[in-house]
């Protein structure tokens, strides 16, 4: 179930969005510590946060900021704020939409579920694809091995999530190159050996090397 953590400290708006949200299919979770956002959303690992400019102790801006430092989650801010000013700080900060106030919730479930198409590919629910204890997130492509984590290119993810989503098969290099082609980047066979190369060093430093392995003149599987 996709998870969503809800910034926002009106309880009549939160208690709605909520309501909505799980009328929806989603998992919601409204934010009860405005001292503390940033780890609150980690802790809840969503895959999508809603998030109001006007906040106690802390505005948005400030927590958008916090959030994209470590995180590609999805921001959208929900704001009675629609200035261009407002809205161009939002976007600058790392924001992926920014829906003014008051807003129609046919128009926000749509959105929502645009966004998440996009970022994730998936359609309600991007559970995370575990492999040899390595467990990849599908929130914001990073590789996680016990305490260790690394975060993953657009390229190098896709790359990784294909062979994971066919443990121990092999996947041509063609199979590969339309799958990076799905992000509008021109992939040829040297660009595909490049992000290989950059996802094998990182598999190294998680003490994963020899992970994937080449079927020359064919393509990748995992080991």
């Amino acid at each position: 179930m996709t998870r969503v953590f809800i910034v926002e400290d009106d309880e009549g708006i939160a208690s709605s969005l909520c309501r909505h949200l799980a009328s929806w299919g989603y998992e919601p979770r409204a934010c009860e510590d405005f001292f503390h956002v940033a780890e609150a959303c980690t802790a809840f690992d969503p895959q999508l946060v809603l998030l109001d400019l006007s906040l106690p102790v802390r505005d948005g801006f400030h927590w958008c900021a916090e959030l994209r430092r470590a995180s590609r989650v999805l921001i959208v801010f929900l704001s009675s704020a629609d200035d261009a000013m407002s809205i161009v700080t939002a976007t600058t900060l790392g924001a992926d939409d920014y829906i003014a106030k008051p807003f129609d919730p046919a128009v926000l479930r749509a959105k929502l579920q645009a966004l998440l198409r996009r970022a994730y590919d998936y359609g309600d629910a991007p559970g995370a694809l575990e492999y040899r204890g390595a467990r990849l997130s599908r929130t914001d492509a990073t590789l996680r091995v016990g305490e260790e984590t690394v975060s993953l290119t657009r390229n190098e993810y896709r790359i990784l999530l294909t062979l994971m989503e066919r443990p121990g098969a092999l996947v041509s290099r063609q199979t590969l190159m339309e799958r990076l082609w799905e992000t509008d980047s021109f992939v040829d066979e040297n660009t595909l050996s490049v992000n290989v190369a950059r996802l094998r060093r990182k598999l190294e430093a998680l003490g994963l090397g020899g992970m994937i392995a080449t079927r020359k003149g064919m393509g990748y599987a995992l080991k």
